[in-house]
């Protein structure tokens, strides 16, 4: 088994023995890298006979290539997952076959996602395949430097692997709900200074990473407010999200326009905030010079 395998980790008791699971079934050397869990977690990747560091969290990027240069791997390749995320039979069988002989020409495996929501797939809207570049050969790949939705970046060759990992959202929506909060900051910031572009280029006849990329470009230049409608529309009705049923609806009202919205209107709200504080300083300067003015005026 050449392949050993990465864990992040965050108070997922929930997810993590499936992730640990499936992980066994193509490695013998799996770390989970825990930013300091309060629940059960750092129990079950012990139980499970894995490797256990914990690190203070600050971003994705900085925590997977963190484990990247630090972690003593066994094997040449290495294999990145969140612990939400697990293997399906049909991946992991994949990977074991490529583990008895990996070409010498390539050195990164582009992995599709399927989300699981509320228990059920979703495959329509654009939601799958949604690519990652999960899999690599030691010393080839890095993540790139970037507030939110990293992918890594590997140097050299790198084909697809058709066999999905599964993405399987179990956190109550409440939990659900309180992390993109979280996350609108990040996306808030990329937008307002300017950070948002990253390492791995937009480009509509790349990767299917980089096509995302161009996809994200182009919504960016979308008038604010309105394109959470329109992004909704043409996942949820254009690209047939409503064939996932209820829990599809859910899933794109929330992640495809609240989440997006939210993100619109809170970056409404800095530029509002900015101009008042602009206006504001104007104002003030204008006051000081009115003053300095009549000052000069009874003096003469």
């Amino acid at each position: 088994m050449p392949v050993s395998v990465v864990i992040l980790t965050f108070n997922s008791e929930t997810t993590l023995p499936q992730t640990l699971a499936s992980a066994h079934r193509v490695s013998d050397d799996i770390h989970v890298v825990d930013s300091f869990s309060t629940d059960r977690t750092v129990e079950i990747a012990r139980a499970a006979g894995a490797k256990l560091v914990q690190h203070e969290f600050q971003r994705y990027d900085l925590q997977r290539n963190w484990a990247i240069a630090t972690l003593e791997f066994k094997h040449e390749w290495q294999l990145h997952l969140d612990a939400d995320e697990r293997l399906s039979e049909a991946l992991a069988a994949a990977i074991n076959r490529l583990s008895a002989n990996f070409p010498a020409d390539i050195d990164g495996y582009m992995i599709p996602r399927l989300t699981y929501f509320l228990g059920h797939p979703i495959r329509h809207g654009g939601m799958y395949p949604n690519w990652h570049l999960r899999l690599f050969r030691r010393g080839r790949g890095r993540c790139e430097s970037r507030l939110y939705d990293q992918h890594f970046i590997v140097e050299g060759k790198v084909v697809l692997i058709r066999h999905p990992m599964i993405d399987d959202v179990r956190m109550p929506l409440a939990e659900w709900s309180r992390r993109h909060l979280n996350w609108s900051d990040a996306q808030v910031a990329m937008a307002i200074e300017g950070t948002g572009k990253g390492e791995i280029r937009s480009r509509w006849g790349g990767t299917p990473i980089e096509r995302k990329r161009a996809l994200r470009s182009f919504y960016g230049r979308m008038p604010n407010l309105l394109r959470p409608f329109l992004l909704f529309f043409y996942r949820y009705v254009v690209r047939l999200g409503f064939l996932d049923g209820i829990p599809g609806l859910i899933f794109f009202v929330l992640q495809t326009f609240w989440f997006q919205f939210l993100i619109d209107a809170r970056i409404y709200e800095r530029r509002l905030a900015a101009a008042n504080q602009a206006r504001a300083a104007h104002a003030q300067t204008g006051d000081e010079a009115a003053s300095s003015s009549s000052s000069v005026e009874k003096h003469l």
